[in-house]
């Protein structure tokens, strides 16, 4: 334990489903009595489970869905910090996190040290090439909320350019059912 902290400081790296899981419920069983400080640290201030990233891109799940980690947090006695971790100092049992910044470039919050008695590796996968040429170049990988976002958009606009270059050209064609669900998924956005 540190001097300065009489409790247990449990520090999680990561909040994706594994590290939010945790955090959630350790939050309960030791945060809330007092019996450890429990501290998420994530890159992202909201979470959505990555497994529904693919009805992100196709149009049928928004943002709305994603879970705000300081108000999970403020529900289940654990600290939120947002920032991505930089380094490791297993020695000091200290790590170190990156500045935070705005879209515009603007520092929000200063690079940090947090100290930590058990520290717990959370930071979960992103898709892998496997070095075969050309996937990385070629693919569009859906590991985040704006990876999703970015699919979905490029999906409509392919949709609409293909429609209005057959509708130029003077080909009429029956709407098929893939027309009629890109229709309505573009009247959605």
């Amino acid at each position: 334990m540190n001097s300065s902290n009489p409790i247990h400081r449990i520090l999680i790296v990561g909040g994706g489903a594994a590290g939010l899981e945790l955090a959630t419920s350790l939050g309960k069983k030791l945060g809330k009595p007092g019996i450890a400080e429990i501290i998420l640290l994530d890159a992202s201030h909201t979470h959505i489970w990555k497994p529904l990233l693919h009805e992100v891109a196709a149009g049928t799940l928004d943002a709305s869905e994603e879970l705000e980690y300081l108000a999970q947090a403020h529900r289940n006695y654990f600290r939120f910090r947002l920032g991505k971790m930089e380094g490791l100092n297993r020695a000091a049992k200290e790590i170190y996190v990156s500045p935070t910044y705005n879209d515009a470039g603007e520092e929000l919050i200063p690079q940090r040290t947090f100290s930590y008695d058990t520290l717990v590796m959370s930071v979960g996968s992103v898709s892998n090439t496997f070095n075969i040429e050309g996937v990385a170049q070629h693919c569009m990988f859906i590991d985040t909320i704006a990876e999703a976002f970015k699919f979905q958009k490029s999906l409509v606009e392919a949709y609409i350019k293909t429609h209005a270059i057959q509708k130029c050209n003077g080909q009429v064609k029956q709407d098929t059912f893939l027309d009629l669900f890109l229709m309505e998924l573009t009247l959605k956005l």
